[in-house]
């Protein structure tokens, strides 16, 4: 028992600092963007009004939807926008049309992700730093070259690993909501009536009072709920109960206090308007509240680059991105990988805007869109789920994901109104980004198709090879196609130029799946060709890490032993022709020809041995 209860802490400890940290960080900006935007008069009523629709966009949006209705939606215990997807499309496979365009949808919202991953450790950091303003406005033009130094750094430790330094997240960011709930009890305690905001008709008189003004201030009220995603994307790490216990015990209480105590800082205190948060600590604990504050925000950001390295390795695997590289920084835990190009190309992006908004206040601009949109498509894919998946009555499935999807809706569109102040920024890389994963998965149908095309039968070929067998020589071929039934044409190219057939010859098929994860257990399907050949199907989750050697071993005894030393393996490296006519429009196809070159060695990605490896290639027309 006493070790079930030890667990559960170091899990909740862990969700605080992985899970939380972004809408943690969030009490930096979010109450400061609503009061700047100047369409909110500076009045007793707006404060309590404003305090009261922070409360419940946190309950409704972050408690009621994400902690009690979307957590219970796992994929074989897996959370986040693409194992949603997986589901969502598995629940409609009936139904082909409406799969593609559920699959297009959650495809985009996984774009708008990398969207939302440039601008939470821009404004986060940005907004960190901006403390030292506070103490002296001299600091003021070494914000923006801290903050890039400090992403820098970040970003620079990333391929030795977190494994290391992860262990401080929990404590450090539990120290960020311990602190900066002593600072909201500080200011209630000096007008406790605040706390009548949490009475829902404070929200309802505002909006009946302003309804135009409730509207567009949505677009800087979800500031205060950024993050929320994270909950459901870090499912498979933590589990519902503990997430679920770190939000109620600690993050709710924490950011419910501070925004409280904001609001009874601006009741006394118009002025501090500039940085309530800030302005909310005594002199003498700035420069340890910027300090803590900076620290919250790089393990914030943090958590979010780690998920677009693994966001990224499931798109991968599900086939709308080309294999990149991805090095393991952990011998014990698989998860914790490292994607050069993912990570400095993200880097990249986040120094551009940076440089271009200049300050947290104009990146909040920016912030929301993206939010938004991937909110909304959440909720979208969980009614396919709970209606199609769990078969749940109409009505009920309705009447769940409607007001969810009002509200939502009602943000994006807010939200969208800051399209030209900034918005555009992460909607226009989300686009980019979907472009590409569209591109590739379209580019690879078509040279699939002209594969099949000029496809023979295996076993018919075999039949025929094996009327006048060329000569047999020692050990094994492993030769890797795309489809299983047809001759690779790395097989064709051999007996063309070597004019040999190894002793055993193993035809395998790697397949990956709409399921996170696929136990050994189904990893391997073999069937006899004769004459020592092998079919083999290989199985994987889009989050199981491809070993193909290792898979291998497991058909020993059932035919064909596989000794390391004899093994070889071959591939068909294909070069993609670009042609006019049918197809994709001429540019896409150049862009994905252009991707096939670039993209990852198929034996790395297989952690196929080096000195093994035999690639020959071929040219195909698309």
């Amino acid at each position: 028992m006493s070790a079930s209860k030890s667990s559960l802490a170091a899990l909740t400890l862990g969700a605080i600092g992985v899970v939380y940290g972004d809408i943690g960080t969030s009490v930096l900006y979010a109450m400061k963007e609503v009061f700047n935007s100047g369409h909110v008069p500076f009045t007793v009523e707006n404060i309590y009004g404003i305090l009261s629709i922070f409360f419940w966009t946190l309950t409704t949006i972050v408690s009621v939807k994400y902690v009690v209705l979307v957590l219970r939606a796992d994929n074989n215990g897996e959370g986040g926008l693409v194992a949603m997807l997986a589901l969502a499309s598995q629940a409609v496979k009936g139904s082909p049309r409406l799969r593609r365009v559920l699959l297009t949808v959650g495809i985009f919202g996984t774009a708008l992700f990398y969207g939302d991953g440039v601008i939470t450790p821009a404004i986060s950091v940005l907004s960190a730093v901006e403390g030292l303003e506070v103490l002296s406005p001299e600091f003021k033009t070494y914000v923006v070259p801290l903050t890039l130094l400090i992403l820098f750094v970040l970003f620079a430790v990333q391929k030795r690993g977190t494994g290391g330094i992860g262990a401080f997240f929990g404590p450090i960011t539990l120290a960020w909501f311990g602190v900066i709930a002593f600072l909201g009890v500080i200011h209630i305690a000096h007008d406790p009536q605040i706390l009548r905001a949490i009475s829902p008709h404070y929200a309802l008189r505002f909006v009946l009072d302003n309804p135009l003004v409730s509207f567009i201030i949505l677009g800087a009220v979800v500031l205060c709920v950024t993050g929320a995603e994270a909950l459901y994307a870090d499912l498979g790490h933590f589990g519902k109960r503990p997430i679920r216990l770190a939000w109620f015990s600690v993050v709710m209480p924490a950011l419910t206090l501070n925004y409280f105590g904001q609001g009874a800082l601006l009741l006394r205190n118009p002025e501090a308007v500039q940085n309530p948060f800030y302005l909310m600590a005594p002199g003498w604990a700035l420069i340890p509240l910027v300090v803590l504050a900076t620290m919250a925000t790089v393990i914030a950001s943090q958590a979010l680059i780690t998920g677009a390295f693994s966001v990224t390795k499931q798109v991968i695997q599900l086939g709308y991105l080309p294999r990149l590289d991805i090095q393991h920084t952990s011998v014990r835990d698989t998860g914790q990988i490292y994607m050069p190009l993912v990570n400095w190309g993200l880097f990249a992006v986040i120094v551009l805007a940076v440089v271009l908004f200049r300050s947290s206040s104009n990146l909040a601009s920016a912030y929301g869109v993206a939010v938004c949109t991937d909110m909304l498509i959440t909720t979208i894919l969980t009614f396919y789920v709970i209606r199609y998946k769990w078969n749940y009555p109409l009505a009920l499935c309705l009447a769940a994901t409607g007001v969810f999807f009002f509200v939502d809706f009602a943000f994006f569109a807010s939200n969208l109104m800051k399209l030209l102040e900034g918005g555009w920024f992460p909607l226009l890389i989300g686009g980019l980004i979907f472009t590409l994963m569209i591109t590739w998965k379209e580019g690879r149908h078509l040279l699939n198709e002209a594969l099949r095309a000029d496809a023979i039968d295996l076993k018919s070929f075999l039949e025929a090879v094996f009327v006048e067998p060329p000569a047999r020589v020692p050990g094994t071929a492993v030769f890797l196609t795309a489809d299983t039934g047809t001759v690779p044409n790395a097989m064709l190219h051999n007996l063309k130029h070597n004019k040999v057939l190894h002793e055993n010859n193993l035809f395998v098929t790697v397949r990956t799946h709409e399921l996170p994860w696929i136990g050994m257990d189904r990893r391997i399907e073999i069937e006899s060709l004769g004459h020592h050949c092998w079919q083999v199907l290989v199985h994987y989750g889009f989050k199981n890490d491809p070993d193909l050697p290792k898979a291998l071993q497991m058909i020993r005894g059932r035919g064909c032993d596989l000794e390391p030393m004899t093994t070889s393996y071959f591939l068909s490296r294909d070069t993609v022709v670009p042609t006019i006519g049918s197809g994709m429009a001429q540019w896409r196809e150049k862009l994905f020809a252009q991707m096939h070159r670039n993209a990852g060695a198929a034996a790395d990605f297989l952690r196929l041995p080096n000195n093994a490896v035999v690639e020959l290639g071929s040219k195909i027309e698309i």
